[in-house]
């Protein structure tokens, strides 16, 4: 099976031309529960990438604002300062390079930071660009974590079924990547899970699911992995559920979140979206054969 980017994997991947897939998340404005940037690095240490540069802190960060941590190993202690890496790696069996690109969203000089990274998007000949992040929303954490998907290449749009974001107000620095990319003529795909506000403290174990199952949805190489992230997950929502009990407000607005989704899900069942998914079904097929 082939993926909307030419991944393909098993034997079909012998001889085939690589694609390179950059896979961006950043820790703070854009990052609800760290889901995004923890999905990232559940990646990074899977795939056991190998980093291959990372930005000059002093040119983006602010460190009162940012502040470099102390770091123990043993007796040893560093400092570690904020900045942003990028890693690569390429994934068995199948013709897909993946670039990881992990940092802080920068407190200034957005417009270099950008072009900073689309430089070393074109050194390491990068085909498609696919930011992750996640916002607080009203949302209960008793259903699927909801993952909006939206890209403005017209190609993926019809690919995906997605429409572009019709988003307008203040950005963080997954739009400003965006845009940047996009004028680079990279497709850029985005994808944002929302993380239960009232919820909305680090870990998001299950909005770490959510967006790596959407982005191996994408790709069609595994992303998950392990049981570890889905027992976390699971573990998550118990413990929620738990705190939930112990107090009868919160377990009523929960009640009401649950209603207004469901709710809002009936149409789902309507001829319009059994068509769209039929659609998708035939497209599947047809580049499978």
């Amino acid at each position: 099976m082939t993926s909307v980017f030419g991944v393909r994997t098993g034997e079909d991947a012998v001889g085939r031309d690589r694609v390179t897939v950059m896979i961006a998340a950043f820790e703070g404005w854009n990052d609800a529960g760290d889901a995004a940037s923890d999905a990232l690095n559940r990646l990074d240490e899977r795939w056991a990438a190998s980093r291959v540069a990372a930005l000059d802190s002093d040119s983006y960060y602010d460190f009162q604002f940012t502040r470099p941590m102390v770091v123990r190993t043993g007796a040893e202690r560093r400092i570690q300062w904020p900045t942003t890496w990028l890693s690569t790696v390429s994934v068995p069996n199948s013709n897909l390079d993946v670039v990881l690109v992990h940092g802080v969203e920068p407190s200034y000089r957005w417009r270099a930071y950008t072009a900073d990274l689309m430089a070393h998007a074109a050194d390491l000949g990068v085909d498609y660009l696919v930011l992750l992040g996640a916002l607080l929303a009203d949302v209960p954490h008793t259903r699927p974590i909801p993952v909006s998907v939206s890209t403005d290449d017209a190609t993926l749009q019809e690919e995906l079924n997605a429409d572009p974001s019709t988003y307008e107000g203040p950005t963080g620095i997954l739009g400003v990547l965006g845009g940047v990319a996009e004028l680079a003529g990279i497709p850029t795909v985005s994808l944002w899970a929302a993380v239960p506000h009232y919820v909305a403290q680090a870990p998001s174990p299950k909005a770490q699911l959510a967006l790596l199952n959407r982005l191996e949805e994408l790709v069609h190489v595994s992303m998950v992995g392990d049981a570890d992230l889905k027992e976390d997950a699971e573990a998550w929502e118990r413990g929620v559920d738990e705190l939930a009990t112990e107090d009868p407000e919160i377990q009523a607005y929960v009640h009401q979140l649950e209603e207004a989704k469901d709710t809002a899900e009936l149409p789902e069942a309507s001829g319009e979206s059994i068509a769209r998914e039929f659609e998708r079904y035939l497209k599947r097929r047809g580049k499978e054969r």
